[in-house]
Protein backbone atom coordinates (compact mmCIF):
# COMPACT_ATOMS: atom_id res chain seq x y z
CA UNK A 1 0.00 0.00 0.00
CA UNK A 2 1.28 3.43 -0.74
CA UNK A 3 2.00 5.65 2.55
CA UNK A 4 -1.15 8.53 2.31
CA UNK A 5 1.92 10.73 2.56
CA UNK A 6 2.81 9.43 -1.35
CA UNK A 7 -0.02 10.00 -2.56
CA UNK A 8 -2.28 12.71 -4.38
CA UNK A 9 -4.95 13.56 -2.36
CA UNK A 10 -7.66 12.20 -4.74
CA UNK A 11 -6.22 8.98 -4.27
CA UNK A 12 -6.44 9.05 -0.74
CA UNK A 13 -10.14 10.00 -1.30
CA UNK A 14 -10.45 6.88 -3.67
CA UNK A 15 -8.24 4.53 -0.92
CA UNK A 16 -11.06 6.38 2.26
CA UNK A 17 -13.80 4.87 -0.15
CA UNK A 18 -12.49 1.48 -0.40
CA UNK A 19 -11.93 0.67 2.75
CA UNK A 20 -15.83 1.58 3.32
CA UNK A 21 -19.30 0.69 1.77
CA UNK A 22 -20.10 4.38 1.99
CA UNK A 23 -18.08 7.46 1.94
CA UNK A 24 -19.07 10.44 3.64
CA UNK A 25 -18.20 13.77 2.78
CA UNK A 26 -17.40 14.32 6.66
CA UNK A 27 -15.11 11.80 6.50
CA UNK A 28 -13.03 13.47 3.88
CA UNK A 29 -12.89 16.64 5.55
CA UNK A 30 -11.90 15.21 9.01
CA UNK A 31 -8.96 14.64 7.72
CA UNK A 32 -8.18 17.53 5.96
CA UNK A 33 -8.66 16.45 2.44
CA UNK A 34 -10.67 19.56 0.60
CA UNK A 35 -14.68 18.03 -0.30
CA UNK A 36 -14.40 19.23 -3.80
CA UNK A 37 -12.39 16.42 -4.83
CA UNK A 38 -15.77 14.29 -4.29
CA UNK A 39 -17.26 16.23 -6.99
CA UNK A 40 -14.46 15.74 -9.34
CA UNK A 41 -14.35 12.10 -8.71
CA UNK A 42 -17.92 11.75 -9.38
CA UNK A 43 -17.46 14.15 -12.51
CA UNK A 44 -14.72 11.71 -13.61
CA UNK A 45 -16.81 8.58 -13.23
CA UNK A 46 -14.38 7.28 -10.36
CA UNK A 47 -17.27 7.81 -7.54
CA UNK A 48 -20.98 7.96 -7.31
CA UNK A 49 -22.90 9.72 -5.10
CA UNK A 50 -25.69 7.60 -3.85
CA UNK A 51 -26.95 10.67 -1.00
CA UNK A 52 -26.70 13.98 -0.59
CA UNK A 53 -23.11 13.99 1.32
CA UNK A 54 -23.05 10.01 0.88
CA UNK A 55 -20.63 8.36 -2.11
CA UNK A 56 -19.37 4.77 -2.98
CA UNK A 57 -17.08 3.44 -5.75
CA UNK A 58 -18.67 2.89 -9.02
CA UNK A 59 -18.63 -0.93 -8.63
CA UNK A 60 -19.58 -1.43 -5.01
CA UNK A 61 -22.37 -3.93 -4.62
CA UNK A 62 -25.09 -2.64 -2.00
CA UNK A 63 -27.55 -4.43 -0.64
CA UNK A 64 -31.50 -4.34 -0.50
CA UNK A 65 -31.04 -2.13 2.39
CA UNK A 66 -28.42 0.19 1.42
CA UNK A 67 -31.11 3.30 1.51
CA UNK A 68 -31.24 2.50 5.21
CA UNK A 69 -27.30 2.88 5.70
CA UNK A 70 -27.59 6.22 3.91
CA UNK A 71 -30.00 7.19 6.32
CA UNK A 72 -27.96 6.28 9.08
CA UNK A 73 -24.98 8.11 8.18
CA UNK A 74 -27.33 11.04 7.62
CA UNK A 75 -29.36 11.51 10.22
CA UNK A 76 -27.35 9.73 13.36
CA UNK A 77 -29.95 10.28 16.16
CA UNK A 78 -32.44 8.08 14.56
CA UNK A 79 -33.99 4.79 14.48
CA UNK A 80 -35.16 3.00 11.67
CA UNK A 81 -39.10 1.53 12.42
CA UNK A 82 -42.05 0.58 11.47
CA UNK A 83 -42.23 -0.66 7.87
CA UNK A 84 -38.71 -0.02 7.23
CA UNK A 85 -37.78 -2.05 10.27
CA UNK A 86 -40.61 -4.81 9.48
CA UNK A 87 -38.94 -4.73 6.09
CA UNK A 88 -35.52 -5.94 7.91
CA UNK A 89 -36.83 -8.11 10.15
CA UNK A 90 -38.74 -9.94 7.37
CA UNK A 91 -42.34 -9.35 9.12
CA UNK A 92 -45.21 -8.83 6.19
CA UNK A 93 -45.52 -7.69 2.34
CA UNK A 94 -44.50 -3.96 2.84
CA UNK A 95 -42.01 -2.67 0.53
CA UNK A 96 -41.87 0.61 1.89
CA UNK A 97 -40.80 3.50 -0.81
CA UNK A 98 -39.85 5.21 2.08
CA UNK A 99 -37.36 5.24 4.92
CA UNK A 100 -39.32 5.17 8.11
CA UNK A 101 -36.94 6.31 11.07
CA UNK A 102 -38.34 7.02 14.74
CA UNK A 103 -36.54 10.89 15.83
CA UNK A 104 -36.36 12.47 19.20
CA UNK A 105 -39.88 14.40 19.73
CA UNK A 106 -37.91 17.93 19.52
CA UNK A 107 -35.09 17.06 17.03
CA UNK A 108 -36.40 19.44 13.67
CA UNK A 109 -37.17 17.42 10.53
CA UNK A 110 -34.24 15.98 8.81
CA UNK A 111 -33.02 17.66 5.51
CA UNK A 112 -32.86 14.35 3.23
CA UNK A 113 -34.23 14.58 -0.11
CA UNK A 114 -32.65 10.82 -1.30
CA UNK A 115 -33.53 8.85 0.16
CA UNK A 116 -36.96 9.59 0.78
CA UNK A 117 -38.04 9.87 4.67
CA UNK A 118 -40.87 9.39 6.69
CA UNK A 119 -40.11 10.81 9.98
CA UNK A 120 -42.03 9.33 12.89
CA UNK A 121 -41.20 11.29 16.22
CA UNK A 122 -40.92 9.55 19.52
CA UNK A 123 -39.59 10.23 22.90
CA UNK A 124 -38.29 9.17 26.40
CA UNK A 125 -38.23 4.65 26.72
CA UNK A 126 -40.09 4.83 23.18
CA UNK A 127 -37.13 6.04 21.66
CA UNK A 128 -34.06 4.34 23.75
CA UNK A 129 -35.91 0.99 24.14
CA UNK A 130 -35.48 -2.00 21.98
CA UNK A 131 -32.80 -0.55 19.19
CA UNK A 132 -30.51 -3.47 18.12
CA UNK A 133 -28.23 -2.37 15.42
CA UNK A 134 -27.56 -4.11 11.88
CA UNK A 135 -25.04 -4.20 9.73
CA UNK A 136 -25.71 -2.71 6.52
CA UNK A 137 -22.65 -2.10 4.09
CA UNK A 138 -20.50 -1.49 6.38
CA UNK A 139 -22.85 0.93 8.77
CA UNK A 140 -24.24 -0.40 12.11
CA UNK A 141 -28.16 0.89 11.59
CA UNK A 142 -29.90 1.23 14.80
CA UNK A 143 -33.21 -0.41 14.42
CA UNK A 144 -35.94 -0.93 16.39
CA UNK A 145 -36.33 -5.34 17.29
CA UNK A 146 -39.26 -6.97 16.09
CA UNK A 147 -41.25 -7.04 19.42
CA UNK A 148 -40.84 -3.39 19.49
CA UNK A 149 -41.91 -2.96 15.72
CA UNK A 150 -44.91 -4.65 16.53
CA UNK A 151 -46.25 -2.76 19.51
CA UNK A 152 -45.11 0.27 17.12
CA UNK A 153 -47.32 -0.28 14.81
CA UNK A 154 -49.94 -0.70 16.88
CA UNK A 155 -49.31 2.85 18.54
CA UNK A 156 -49.15 4.23 14.68
CA UNK A 157 -51.81 1.89 13.82
CA UNK A 158 -53.79 5.12 12.88
CA UNK A 159 -50.55 6.06 10.48
CA UNK A 160 -49.96 2.45 8.71
CA UNK A 161 -53.05 0.12 9.29
CA UNK A 162 -54.46 -1.93 11.50
CA UNK A 163 -54.45 -4.47 9.03
CA UNK A 164 -50.48 -3.98 8.42
CA UNK A 165 -50.12 -4.09 12.37
CA UNK A 166 -51.86 -7.64 12.99
CA UNK A 167 -49.94 -9.19 9.80
CA UNK A 168 -46.62 -7.88 11.90
CA UNK A 169 -48.11 -9.64 14.70
CA UNK A 170 -48.94 -13.23 13.62
CA UNK A 171 -45.92 -13.35 11.34
CA UNK A 172 -43.89 -12.70 14.39
CA UNK A 173 -45.15 -15.02 16.63
CA UNK A 174 -45.25 -17.87 13.96
CA UNK A 175 -41.73 -17.15 13.10
CA UNK A 176 -40.79 -17.25 16.61
CA UNK A 177 -39.28 -14.21 15.79
CA UNK A 178 -41.02 -12.61 19.13
CA UNK A 179 -41.86 -14.03 22.41
CA UNK A 180 -45.55 -12.90 24.32
CA UNK A 181 -42.93 -11.38 27.45
CA UNK A 182 -41.07 -9.27 24.72
CA UNK A 183 -44.77 -8.30 23.29
CA UNK A 184 -45.86 -7.62 26.60
CA UNK A 185 -42.81 -5.60 27.86
CA UNK A 186 -43.22 -3.20 24.69
CA UNK A 187 -46.63 -2.56 24.32
CA UNK A 188 -46.84 -1.52 27.98
CA UNK A 189 -44.24 1.02 26.64
CA UNK A 190 -45.61 2.66 24.06
CA UNK A 191 -49.11 2.47 26.28
CA UNK A 192 -51.03 0.08 23.84
CA UNK A 193 -51.06 -2.96 26.24
CA UNK A 194 -54.75 -3.16 26.22
CA UNK A 195 -55.08 -2.61 22.67
CA UNK A 196 -52.56 -5.39 22.03
CA UNK A 197 -54.10 -8.04 24.39
CA UNK A 198 -56.98 -9.52 23.02
CA UNK A 199 -55.18 -9.83 19.28
CA UNK A 200 -51.94 -11.54 21.29
CA UNK A 201 -54.67 -13.77 23.35
CA UNK A 202 -56.18 -14.53 19.30
CA UNK A 203 -52.72 -15.61 18.13
CA UNK A 204 -51.08 -17.35 21.03
CA UNK A 205 -54.12 -19.61 21.73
Amino acid sequence: MIPASCQTQEEQVLALASSTSLLRARDVAIRSLPTVILSRLVQDGRLKRVARGVYALPDQPLSEHHSLAEVALLVPRGVICLLSALRVHGLGTQAPRQVWLAIPHNSPTPRVHRPSLRAIRMSGTSLTEGIEPVRVDGVEVPVFNAAKTIADCFKYRNKIGIDIALEALREGWTQRKVTMDELSHYASIDRVSNVMRPYMESVAA
